[in-house]
């Protein structure tokens, strides 16, 4: 039986969705049957506000920021979850990176 793989979502600034997508391919994701590097995104406008005691890497405490993003879907195999995530916050330019995991039905009907 072929190993499930759920999708993992994430929003990056435009400037640094190749190098969190490096990251993530390095640690096991986007990988389909034959196929690497496999990775769905779309542009669109992301909006934030730091707060007290935030670090941002964009933007300055205590005010309202937009900027154009991506929203980023890869698959990802379960065994390999831990590490992809570790990639990804390690990549990621934002202090605290969106992100979320979606997990997929089995293909098989049983």
């Amino acid at each position: 039986m072929t190993e499930r793989l759920d999708v993992l979502v994430f929003y990056s600034p435009v400037e640094s969705t190749e190098d969190v997508l490096a990251a993530v391919f390095a640690a096991g994701a986007g990988a389909i049957g034959s196929y690497t590097e496999c990775a769905w995104f779309v542009e669109g406008t992301g909006q934030f506000r730091p707060g007290l005691g935030a670090n941002p890497a964009i933007g300055t405490v205590g005010e309202r920021e937009r900027l154009p993003e991506h929203r980023v879907e890869v698959t990802i195999p379960r065994s390999s979850r831990r590490a992809v995530l570790a990639a990804l916050l390690s990549a990621h330019p934002y202090e605290e990176p969106a992100f979320h995991v979606i997990e997929t039905a089995s293909p098989d009907p049983d």
